[in-house]
């Protein structure tokens, strides 16, 4: 059973999204019941299966008995493993929250609707999992697929802001198709371990820095990195509350996640940082990235578009993390995809949460909600002090560990770009905070329902979250060397 679980983790995720959209059909309850229970099928798997590589090793799975490089291999080991486990704690956690403020629709119109999330949560796994460059772009593809799907069903410009994501994300994916080609015909394998192996003798090849190119280029765009993170703005601002979520929390970190394993397992460090320079451009563009999506996101007085641009300058400190491309900035980097999957769920479920309560989106307007919404908003302030750095929450360990990448580097421009983006960060989540806990103006929608907290399903992954920031705090020493510095022994 434990040596399955690298392709039953996937399969699982597929098989219940059928499940949900059959049984939906009958009884809409029963989809989203069906879809919790697979959401923490898989989430009890991810811990076993972590459990295991932590005491036994790496679980390599081949698909149909054919070994690789010939056939399709599944890899759990110590990179994969965390990652699932953060898609699928994320996930299930997700999925508690109530169908009407998360999806914004009502239920006898969303039959199918946890079935796409389901494909998200498989697509995403199946990313971290292949040991296969081709099966690693199919994963990805079924990932993005149920993502314009998810982020049409918003408001406003939803469809539109859906249809310009899959455009971007088409040109990123043939981007990277076309790089596992140069790769392919350089080496004449798509298995991940065995290019590690071959490729090093043509390191030199033109095949090989234009595969390596655009393979970076393409997944950077699917990331979001700055400059390419254009599509991200209004994807995430029209999207509903969930897939909001799901997008900052989990699907562009999957793709920092592509460009760690490219670094470590197949092109490693020497490809990318001396042979062509991709880890310094990686880094100077996510530098210039955290500055102007901070500058940027002190002008919105959207909350939801404030978070957007957030998302753009938080994924940037991932990308400050590898392109630093030493132990320290990766561990960072991998911290920080931990903590800002909880930072930004929390603010997105309580973006929703309000909402629906109240019908406010404006910031202006939030002022008062802390005594009308006290739990509520006590997980804000404590999301909002992570996304700044105080400590002791998650997201200042996960800066330390940055700063520290930087300080071995010698590199003080990267140590003033993360000091000075916090003290930005602390500008745009601190007058909301003042204004949260303000003497209310009573500024509510017409027809909204004011009265109170939020329902308890609501209200129940919120407070999850926002203690999941403080656990990881409170863990980040056992966390990072248990789980992270393993996997960067070897850099």
């Amino acid at each position: 059973m434990i040596q399955n679980l690298p392709i039953l983790i996937p399969i699982s995720l597929i098989l219940f999204a059928f499940l949900s959209a059959f049984l939906g059909v009958m009884r809409f309850r029963l989809s989203q019941s069906v879809a919790l229970l697979g959401a923490l099928i898989s989430l009890v798997m991810a811990v076993f299966g972590l459990n295991h590589v932590l005491q036994e090793g790496a679980i390599s799975y081949h698909l149909g008995g054919w070994p690789p490089p010939e056939g399709i291999e599944f890899v759990l080991d110590h990179l994969s493993a965390f990652m699932v486990l953060v898609i699928t704690l994320v996930g299930f956690i997700l999925l508690i929250f109530p169908t009407r403020p998360g999806f914004l629709m009502d239920e006898q119109r969303g039959v199918p609707l946890y079935a796409m999330v389901l494909m998200l949560i498989a697509g995403l796994c199946g990313v971290v999992l292949s040991g296969d460059l081709f099966n690693l772009y199919v994963f990805l593809e079924i990932a993005s697929l149920s993502t314009y799907a998810l982020v049409s069903l918003g408001s406003g410009r939803a469809a539109f802001s859906s249809f310009r994501y899959l455009i971007m994300a088409t040109i990123g994916g043939s981007f990277y198709l076309l790089g596992v080609g140069f790769i392919y015909f350089s080496v004449g394998t798509l298995n991940m371990a065995d290019i590690l192996q071959h490729l090093p003798a043509v390191y030199d090849s033109p095949a090989v820095i234009g595969g390596a190119v655009l393979i970076v280029a393409g997944i950077a765009l699917k990331m979001a990195l700055f400059p390419l993170h254009t599509w991200l703005p209004d994807a995430h601002s029209y999207a509903p509350p969930i897939v909001a979520a799901f997008l900052a929390a989990v699907q562009i970190e999957v793709s920092a996640y592509v460009i760690i394993r490219f670094l470590l397992d197949v092109f490693t460090p020497e490809l990318m940082t001396a042979t062509v320079p991709l880890t310094t451009v990686i880094g100077w563009a996510s530098a210039a990235g955290i500055i102007v999506a901070s500058v940027i996101a002190i002008a919105q007085t959207d909350f939801k578009r404030m978070l957007a641009y957030s998302t753009v300058g938080q994924v940037a400190y991932i990308g400050l993390g590898i392109g630093l491309a030493n132990p320290l900035g990766i561990v960072g980097a991998l911290l920080h995809i931990m903590a800002h999957a909880l930072m930004k769920s929390c603010l997105f479920l309580i973006a929703g949460g309000v909402y629906h309560k109240t019908g406010i989106k404006n910031i202006n307007d939030y002022k008062g909600l802390g005594r009308r919404m006290p739990w509520t908003m006590a997980a804000f302030t404590v999301s909002a002090l992570a996304m700044i750095g105080i400590p002791p929450t998650a997201g200042f360990f996960s800066k330390w560990y940055l700063l520290l990448g930087s300080f071995d580097q010698s590199n003080w421009v990267f140590v003033g770009v993360i000091l000075g983006s916090s003290l930005l960060n602390a500008v745009y989540f601190f007058r909301l905070i003042e204004k949260v806990f303000a003497p209310s103006e009573d500024k509510v929608e017409k027809g909204a329902d004011s009265r109170g907290e939020l329902s308890w399903r609501m209200l129940l992954p919120i407070i999850l979250f926002a203690a999941g920031i403080l656990v990881v705090g409170a863990l980040n020493v056992f966390i990072v060397d248990r789980f992270l510095m393993p996997i960067v022994a070897g850099f």
